[in-house]
């Protein structure tokens, strides 16, 4: 895959290990990641370097069993994936039930600052965020950011409100001005025009197992970049709901074969305590 559908290593070893290992209690072994890996095009020292960052980051952690390693998850991946998977299966991509609040965060940085200014930013834009004004940034809910701005030790130079706005504003307007909604319409139209062939389609077990791992990967990729602004204030022909039943009809189709090539392909232990 090129372009839009270029996917990092990592990003689908998270889809992987949600899929196979979270909630399992098990480890996988080092050479079925390299065989399932191999067949969505990735080498073998790309993965096992990928394999051997994670553990690096705290994101993986490895069991020996004789000659065999294998890599289970730890509390802070299996954090990361409990949140991917609420993110796809209970949050969706629509925002159907907004109630009207706003989350409204300001902060004055000093001039000097420009890299805080532009790690907050970025923070920010990906907890949902998008500004309003130079210093005003904007969020549809309630989003709770005080982790976020304490990590960054900005507490005190930032301030957080819940608002709603006033009655005569136009809030469709305001959404359009605040975010890119054209760059998040094309991702979804670009989902749908990759991934609708395969609602139809059936492919061998080992291509289903590899299809559903970039499927859940790109479309989480997507989803997560999304504000979920309240659908009612977005373009009438907003693409996200057409991409989000794709998504579910492809997964859906292409399961039964992932599963029944992953019983197939994959070692798996029981996971010890750690020490």
């Amino acid at each position: 895959m090129t372009g839009e559908e270029s996917l990092r290593p990592q990003s689908l070893m998270l889809t992987f290990l949600g899929d196979q290992v979270l909630g399992r209690d098990v480890c996988v072994y080092s050479g079925s990641v390299i065989d399932v890996f191999a067949r969505a095009g990735i080498g073998e020292q790309a993965t096992r370097s990928t394999l051997t960052r994670m553990v690096g980051r705290g994101l993986l952690r490895r069991q020996r069993e004789g000659r065999r390693m294998y890599f289970g998850l730890t509390e802070r991946s299996a954090a990361v994936l409990r949140d991917g998977e609420r993110r796809i299966w209970q949050t969706g991509a629509v925002n159907r039930h907004w109630d009207g609040t706003w989350t409204l965060l300001g902060f004055s940085l000093p001039e000097s600052w420009q890299r805080q200014r532009h790690d907050l930013r970025s923070q920010l834009t990906w907890s949902g965020f998008g500004p309003l004004f130079n210093g005003l940034w904007i969020a549809p809910g309630e989003v709770d950011v005080s982790a976020l701005v304490a990590e960054l030790g900005l507490s005190a130079h930032v301030k957080v409100f819940r608002a709603h706005a006033d009655a005569g504003m136009d809030i469709g307007q305001m959404i359009e001005e605040t975010w890119e909604l054209s760059d998040l319409a094309a991702g979804y139209a670009g989902f749908v025009r990759r991934w609708q062939p395969w609602e139809d389609g059936l492919p061998e077990a080992d291509e289903a197992l590899v299809l559903r791992l970039r499927l859940q990967t790109e479309w989480l990729r997507i989803v997560r970049r999304d504000p979920r602004l309240p659908v009612k204030h977005l373009p009438d022909d907003w693409p996200a709901e057409q991409a989000e039943k794709t998504f579910r009809a492809v997964h859906e189709r292409l399961s039964p074969l992932a599963r029944a090539a992953s019983e197939r392909l994959l070692d798996l232990v029981p996971a010890r305590p750690q020490a």
